[in-house]
């Protein structure tokens, strides 16, 4: 499977992204910072790679060349003669490493372009007295007409269907423990479970979480708020709480989420490591049927509250949350809007066809260009059934979803190509700059987002 090949181009220039992260490793470089301040012997400095688009909204037509330029900073200052490593090329499958020297006019990079739609990365690397720092910065070739390559099998809905079918007939058995600790002079704060489907021999499970509502009595909103990947202790959201809303903060491994953190770090490197391809092979006992089952039956907890105004139900993650935030939308009608940042297992085929794929990744080819996996048939069919984006078709509510392109995690390509499937309602805002995280910009956006569409704000 050959990726999209680039062609050079050229334009002119612009500042887009600066980002730094440090890894112990061993430096080549070995250059003075600039003079020494008295009385100080030495100077020490946090180095800045900085990587720049030629183009102000990171955006370009199909056919139009992108150009990279880059510059490494110490204590603002441009540095001159630093050695340093590149990659460029669409993302996820850049180009072999080059090695160049940047000045402090900088070093321009011919990222070339694409005849598809998709997005060039250019990654930048720097070792200096054994930390390695590194930029970043990601060019979009028309995002608004990428498509997905995952296929949506045609008893899709009925499996669905069946599933939360079977689920129905359990009762829900809901069980609340107060932790008055954690409470607030407004808000009450409970850990909770309630039984399940998709577990042994479909038989029930049980789903555990952290449930917030207002003391005052009343009718009140709902959010349920759906986790990211690994394993961790949990402990609700009173800020939505104090706000007039009832709030239920899953997880999803069939555990209490209030236990110590030495128990989840254990689990974590030993029983659920990698549990996201757990029997991948199977679309009857793959993990997540259990996850997306249990989603739904959260909204039956929080919908079965007596102080539930019977009206406004929303759902927000990001991540794994992302994609449990759009597959319990599009499984469960009595979602009423859905916030989703940077959502995982979207599109996972598309390394099979020559670009980025969604988290976890498990098609993405080795240095050999050898897809790791096997059975890949099998693996293959069921994660139709399980992939984003055939849940995405069917969403019907309002949307806020939120990215940036520099994401290496949930790449923008397979968040793009899910975006573009939906036809409800949807805002889209963009943090270009932002890789795999939640900075508080994004956060005040979501929040206000979702008080707003719970007729809060």
């Amino acid at each position: 499977m050959k990726p999209q090949k680039s062609r050079n181009g050229s334009n002119l220039l612009i500042l887009v992204f600066v980002i730094l992260c440090t890894d112990m490793c061993s430096g080549a470089n070995d250059f003075a910072l600039g003079p020494v301040p008295s009385p100080a012997t030495e100077r020490l400095a946090t180095l800045q790679v900085r990587v720049s688009l030629d183009e102000g909204d990171w955006t370009y037509e199909l056919g139009q060349p992108a150009r990279f330029t880059v510059r490494v900073f110490a204590d603002e200052t441009p540095l001159n003669g630093v050695e340093v490593s590149y990659k460029v090329g669409p993302e996820f499958f850049e180009n072999e490493a080059v090695e160049a020297i940047v000045g402090a006019e900088g070093l321009i990079i011919e990222g070339g372009t694409l005849e598809v739609p998709g997005f060039i990365r250019c990654t930048v690397t720097v070792e200096y007295r054994g930390i390695t720092y590194r930029g970043l910065a990601t060019a979009g070739f028309a995002p608004d007409q990428i498509e997905p390559t995952q296929v949506e099998p045609e008893d899709f809905d009925d499996f669905w269907e069946g599933q939360l079918e079977a689920q129905s007939k359990i009762p829900l058995d809901a069980q609340l423990t107060l932790l008055p600790n954690e409470c607030t002079a407004t808000v009450n704060v409970y850990h909770v479970s309630f039984a399940t489907g998709g577990g042994n021999d479909r038989g029930s499970a049980r789903i555990y979480g952290i449930y917030c509502e207002p003391k005052a009595p009343g009718k009140y909103p709902a959010v349920l708020m759906v986790p990211g990947a690994g394993v961790r202790s949990y402990s609700g959201n009173t800020y939505f709480g104090e706000r007039g809303v009832i709030t239920l903060q899953i997880g999803i491994h069939g555990i209490p989420v209030n236990l110590s953190d030495e128990l989840y770090t254990q689990l974590k490197s030993g029983a659920l490591s990698g549990y996201w391809n757990s029997r991948i092979d199977s679309r009857e006992h793959f993990y997540y049927r259990r996850v997306y089952l249990g989603c739904v039956r959260a909204n039956d907890f929080l919908v079965s509250r007596e102080n539930w105004d019977g009206q406004n139900l929303v759902v927000t993650g990001g991540s794994q949350g992302g994609q449990l935030t759009i597959v319990t939308s599009g499984l469960d009608k009595r979602v009423t809007a859905l916030a989703a940042m940077y959502p995982a297992f979207t599109d996972v085929t598309g390394p099979l066809h020559g670009r980025a794929g969604g988290w976890p990744h498990m098609f993405q080819p080795n240095k050999e260009g050898v897809s790791p996996v096997e059975p890949l048939e099998e693996m293959i069919k069921t994660t139709a059934y399980y992939d984003t984006v055939n849940f995405a078709r069917g969403i019907t509510v309002p949307g806020y979803y939120g990215w940036g392109y520099n994401d290496v995690t949930c790449p923008p390509t397979s968040t793009f190509a899910l975006f573009n499937t939906i036809t409800a309602p949807k805002e889209l805002k963009l943090l270009l700059e932002m890789g795999h995280s939640h900075p508080p910009e994004q956060s005040a956006a979501v929040k206000s987002w979702i008080l707003e569409a719970l007729h809060l704000e």
